[in-house]
């Protein structure tokens, strides 16, 4: 039996074994009450096959539900209890040993289960005739326990066993699905969410660092996105009641996301991505991280949990507006947009002159006003017409570049741009969906192939934009020599070869065990889904294949923007006996010394002369 459990882990759980005699426990039966009988031509039943038989000590008899999925068999104990192992034996058919797999055990205190908290998921096929066992690594007591079937399995078990000892236990240790963090919702009355409208109201509970962090807060869970909805792993946004501080991100925030990344089978393009985004210097850059994600005890994949992209101190920071903000000085902002080519599916949104569809972000479609609406609108096509007076140059073309290096087709399909009060600029950002980016497209591949920009060579365009784009990046002399100039930054800060294959190296070991149960649940390695341009064949030879194209899109840029990246980095020496300033590219000094400073590019002003150096 595969169990992620480390050495420490082990000694807790044998102290336990120590101190309480564990027993096998025995409850009131609970569970699923529509059950299917298989003897009948297959029709609703409650009285046959039902819940009762999981806890009848037959391995021949077994429950399965009428519902495929999110039901479940489980005990009311009566009072807490620390649970110490579980078992289960699966139902004695052709498919029973394979029903079992992803199948996972909960404890609550709340017999609708809103509190609940994992226990242990099963990653091995099950053994007919035979009950298998596995140690529980959580100290939290609980009066209700349950098995939930794994998705569209029918729950389909022969036998559970639950043990224990007496006792509300603490929350020194709870159970991860992997090494990545455990993202659990539960909804009321087991509501699943189905639409982008109908928030539902749930208990949003993420388990970190190795079990011994706890955040478990009320809030509401909806679906989100726009294609990446048809697929069968849906996306979800996710809303926390109160502002919350989620795992490492840099601020507190009610909204959150949960990217599916079904297409990616890397499942890391997108936090790629974020990472080139940081590099190339955008002022945002979302945060991102691999999570395990569980919705009503059901195990549902790999995801990244993400910031929702909205007007915020941690996020866009610009000036969030009110609905009496009309004229004036406040009128101007803030205004937080997208160029979309859904922009007709939403509520607030228009069509500008050159007929660019745009949604607007903040203010919301519920609070915006008409005169807000028309400032946006009549400022967006003045940026349109006038971009070299009304357009931030430095923004967009960081976020051009990312797009590039990334090989993204969708990167002017989806555009998000800001502006603030009392500022006349646009800001192009923070870059957003990266799925099909990094060779994952069949109407691009093989990207690096192309002799011209991906954007200019079968990339997807809403609007204007490729026109928009041609101006500046391949008809403005003044921007071209500004994006080489940002290119010869990154480069000289490090946004080398190595370094990228490192961070891909590192994430492909991160997610590691997540991949292999994503892909338990989602049996699509070798089936052509989305836009993918060809079957590598294993979780590793898709991550190679990003890692092959980043080494070559390098390469690629290099020359596409005449950049001699072996000239760029020659040796500059100091002469450390004498005295020097160390400044930023910005002019912020930092010192008179090299020594401590991080990775990057700085003006070393010694005497009369300036030298521009790269500490590595």
């Amino acid at each position: 039996m595969r169990l992620f459990k480390t050495g420490i882990i082990c000694l807790l759980t044998l102290g336990v074994m120590d101190a309480y005699a564990e027993e096998k426990l025995t409850g009131t039966v609970i569970g699923t009450k529509a059950c299917v009988d298989y003897a009948n031509t297959s029709k609703s039943t409650t009285t046959v096959n039902t819940c009762a038989n999981a806890f009848d000590g037959n391995l021949d008899t077994f429950f399965a539900s009428w519902e495929r999925s999110y039901t479940w068999a489980g005990l009311d104990l009566g009072s807490p209890h620390v649970i110490t192992r579980v078992g289960w034996s699966p139902r004695n058919d052709s498919q029973g040993e394979g029903r079992v797999v992803l199948g996972v055990f909960e404890g609550a205190n709340s017999p609708d289960f809103m509190d609940a908290l994992p226990l242990y998921l099963i990653d091995e096929r099950g053994k007919i005739g035979t009950i298998s066992y596995a140690d529980v690594i959580c100290s939290r007591g609980f009066r209700y326990v349950r098995y939930v079937g794994p998705g569209d399995a029918r729950c389909n078990i022969a036998e559970l066993e639950f043990y224990g000892y007496p006792g509300e236990g603490d929350d020194t240790r709870l159970y991860q699905v992997t090494n990545l963090p455990t993202v659990s919702i539960h909804t009321l009355n087991g509501e699943i969410p189905y639409d982008k409208v109908h928030q539902i109201v749930s208990q949003l509970t993420i388990i970190s660092d190795g079990g011994t962090k706890l955040l478990s807060e009320p809030g509401t869970t909806r679906e989100r996105g726009n294609a990446s909805r048809g697929f069968p792993k849906k996306p979800y946004r996710i809303k926390f009641d109160k502002k919350q501080q989620v795992l490492d991100a840099p601020g507190k925030a009610k909204k959150w996301t949960l990217i599916n990344n079904y297409g990616d089978k890397t499942l890391m393009r997108n936090l790629l991505a974020f990472e080139l985004s940081r590099r190339l210097g955008m002022p945002y850059t979302p945060y991102g991280t691999a999570v395990d994600v569980l919705l009503n005890g059901e195990y549902k994949g790999c995801y990244q949990l993400c910031d929702q992209v909205q007007v915020q101190k941690n996020r866009v920071n610009i000036t969030e507006m009110t609905s009496s903000d009309n004229e004036g000085t406040a009128l101007t902002g803030g205004y937080f947009f997208e160029i979309d080519a859904y922009a007709d599916q939403e509520k607030s949104w228009f069509r500008s002159n050159n007929r660019t569809p745009v949604t607007i972000k903040s203010p919301e479609e519920d609070s915006i006003t008409t005169q807000q609406k028309n400032y946006i609108r009549a400022h967006f096509n003045k940026m349109e017409s006038q971009w070299e007076t009304y357009l931030d140059k430095n923004t967009f073309l960081r976020h051009f570049l990312v797009g590039e290096l990334s090989g993204n087709t969708d990167t002017y399909w989806s555009v998000f741009m800001y502006k603030e009060r009392d500022d006349d600029m646009i800001y192009t950002g923070p870059v957003w969906d990266f799925d099909l980016a990094f060779n994952n497209d069949n109407r691009t591949y093989p990207v690096n192939n192309k002799s011209d920009y991906i954007y200019r060579s079968g990339g997807s365009t809403t609007g204007n934009m490729r026109s928009f784009v041609d101006n500046i990046v391949i008809n403005n002399a003044d921007a071209k020599a500004q994006m080489l100039a940002i290119w010869d930054e990154a480069r000289r800060g490090g946004m080398t070869e190595e370094s990228l294959v490192a961070w891909i190296d590192n994430m492909e070991t991160d997610l590691d065990q997540s991949q292999r149960l994503n892909f338990l649940r989602w049996p699509m390695m070798n089936q052509y889904v989305h836009q993918n341009p060809k079957l590598w064949g294993s979780y590793q030879a898709e991550v190679e294949n990003v890692r092959r194209f980043m080494k070559e899109r390098l390469v690629w840029m290099d020359k596409r923007l005449g950049y001699d990246y072996q000239a760029a980095i020659a040796t500059v020496t100091v002469d450390l006996a004498r005295a020097y300033q160390v400044f930023t590219l910005s002019g912020q000094p930092c010192g008179t010394s090299l020594d401590n400073l991080r990775p990057g590019i700085y003006l070393v002003r010694q005497g009369e002369n300036t030298k521009k150096i790269i500490v590595r």
